[in-house]
């Protein structure tokens, strides 16, 4: 049997409405003449269709006298600039009255250059300034004035009270000019307002990877460096007496291990549900000064908590939390074996105190490598001071005058003074 081919594919139709006739007319009004697409083209269209009425005119209309060969060469005189207007609007306007005033001069048929010398004037106007689009609509008109009344009594007549469609037409024109610049500068101020969102959202972005990569290195800096700390306590009981083999101590190790991957796990996962969240404000749960006791036991370090009776902020607790990981992290770390660590963290009403101290001698790295973390090279005291900065705080690292290191931040608790 042989197979049927699936029928072909096809796109769905469009469903974008055709523009009607006026939409059409309004967008070609608004370009801007020097970039409207085609305008070449469109010109030099424009220029026969001109042309072609120019010499229809000529040969039906009997205001003057039949032209003769020169006055049919001024009219293609006249007419013949028209493929440039965008370009040179007053180069052409120049060119054409030099044609027409001649024409009109010879009392020709003054119909026929008629359209040439509005298009002119219309193209000067919606390009120019107002204000010289009135200084030469004042010399057009003169100038058409003292022709005519040159020609004849009757024809100067006719030619002031017909002058009216010259100033008709150089409004037009100009009210164009101003509409296109009045489309023109809401179009900025919507690009304007697109590159703010933009920008402002590019700005969110960076400033939730930031926040993200702070806690990522807060959680997993401290979770490893304990793990490290416990693992290398474990590997001492076992070397350094394997006969007399302290399994008490090595499960205390193992069970440290065990409960510092049970944390992270935890605070990872909250991490990862915050970047999955669909909810662009939703935050998950904060670390609180209620978790800072079994933080600082696990580092094996000395705490004094005092606070009020009242809540405290939750991004001022959270904040003082990871300030509070990071330094027993960088303690651990550097500190050497034994250090003493003593973490203080007071509510002295108007703000929050932490400091972080330890007496290590700085074998490991101490407080030269915390240090350069502060200059640069790594990304714990700048993340600490980012941490304070914000919550509108300041934080201090260094190491101390009788050994050690020590790290003090002032987290300010009202609401005033808490900068986002």
């Amino acid at each position: 049997m042989d197979a049927v081919s699936p029928p072909p594919v096809t796109s769905p139709p469009s469903t974008r409405p055709h523009p009607r006739l006026g939409e059409r007319v309004l967008t070609a009004v608004s370009r801007d003449p020097l970039t409207a697409p085609n305008r070449r083209r469109n010109d030099a269209v424009l220029t026969v269709a001109v042309a072609a009425l120019a010499l229809l005119l000529g040969l039906v209309v009997k205001d003057g006298r039949d032209p003769d060969a020169l006055a049919w060469l001024l009219l293609g005189g006249a007419v013949v600039p028209l493929a440039w207007r965008r370009e040179h609007p007053g180069l052409v306007l120049a060119l054409v009255l030099l044609c027409v005033a001649p024409y009109h001069a010879m009392d020709n048929t003054h119909a026929a250059p008629l359209p040439a010398s509005l298009i002119a004037l219309y193209t000067l106007a919606a390009t120019a300034r107002p204000r010289v689009t009135l200084l030469v609509g004042l010399g057009v008109i003169g100038l058409t004035l003292t022709v005519m009344f040159g020609v004849g009594a009757d024809e100067g007549l006719e030619a002031l009270r017909t002058s009216g469609w010259i100033f008709a037409v150089l409004v037009f024109g100009v009210d164009v000019r101003v509409y296109r610049r009045y489309v023109a500068s809401v179009v900025r101020r919507a690009e304007h307002a697109e590159r703010t969102r933009e920008e402002e959202a590019a700005r969110r972005v960076a400033e939730e990877r930031l926040r993200i990569a702070r806690d990522l290195h807060d959680l997993l800096a401290h979770s490893i460096t304990l793990i490290g700390v416990q693992t290398s306590v474990a590997s001492h009981v076992l070397t350094v007496d394997p006969d007399r083999l302290d399994r008490a101590a090595i499960a205390k190790a193992l069970d440290d291990i065990a409960e510092t991957c049970r944390t992270a796990r935890g605070e990872l996962r909250t991490t990862l549900e915050v970047l999955r969240a669909d909810g662009p404000d939703w935050d998950g749960p904060l670390p609180d000064l209620a978790a800072l006791p079994d933080l600082v036991r696990a580092a094996e370090a000395r705490l004094t908590l005092r606070t009020g009776d009242g809540p405290l902020p939750s991004a001022v607790q959270a904040a003082a939390y990871r300030i509070v990981q990071e330094s027993l992290t960088n303690a651990v770390r550097h500190g050497g074996p034994g250090t003493g660590i003593s973490v203080t963290v007071l509510d002295r009403g108007g703000e929050l105190t932490v400091t972080v101290t330890d007496d290590g001698d700085g074998d490991g790295g101490g407080a030269g490598p915390v240090t350069t973390a502060a200059d640069g090279a790594g990304y714990g005291i700048i993340g600490m001071r980012e941490r304070a900065r914000s919550v509108g705080g300041t934080l201090s690292a260094g190491p101390r005058d009788g050994g050690g290191f020590e790290v003090a931040a002032v987290l300010p608790l009202r609401q005033s003074e808490v900068s986002a």
